[in-house]
């Protein structure tokens, strides 16, 4: 068992027999009574979002947790499939556990994949990833003064908004925690 104010960005606690990943954290201590504690988090499993106010003091339940470096492979609509770099086994992933990281997924992309009880539940992007424009709108010349960008997108779908120097077939690093544009690969 943790205490609720242990629960920070990124801790994956199980409440309810669901496991969740904590998405946002809250920590509120008014003048009088009791701090509240209240998270945003998603359950691992289903995708969907929970948020819970809790009482200083309450606890929940601690997991463990194994993580294995793992190589993307590709993807057959639903399922993601991975490889284990040192037991080359195959685990796969529902697409609505990956949610929006499934974005930055591209061919022989090295992640590390958390497990809980032998269950792939989750992946761990790297900081950035470099991908590919395939489509791109046009850039209207002369208008510089403002620093003008353009929405483009890449080889998963994912659209990022770059400056207008950039152009189909150019390769781009995008940053996974908030899907902006870094800089040209």
């Amino acid at each position: 068992m943790i205490d609720v104010n242990d629960l920070r960005k990124g801790v994956t606690f199980e409440f309810d027999n669901k496991l969740y990943k904590v998405l946002d954290y809250h920590h509120n201590k008014p003048g009088r009574g009791n701090a509240t504690i209240r998270i945003k988090a998603v359950d691992l499993r289903s995708g969907t979002t929970l948020e819970k106010t809790f009482q200083s003091g309450e606890r929940v339940q601690d997991v463990r947790l194994d993580f294995h470096n793992v190589q993307y492979l590709y993807n057959d609509g639903e399922v993601y499939h991975f490889m284990d770099l040192e037991t080359y086994e195959q685990p796969a992933i529902q697409s609505t556990v990956l949610g929006d990281s499934a974005l930055y997924l591209i061919e022989n992309l090295e992640v590390k994949l958390t497990f809980y009880q032998g269950e792939a539940i989750d992946v761990e992007l790297p900081i950035t990833v470099d991908m590919d424009v395939v489509e791109g709108e046009a850039a209207v010349r002369g208008d510089t003064a403002t620093g003008v960008t353009k929405r483009v997108k890449t080889q998963t779908g994912l659209e990022v908004q770059v400056p207008a120097f950039v152009n189909v077939g150019d390769r781009i690093r995008v940053d996974t925690r908030t899907g902006t544009y870094v800089t040209r690969a």
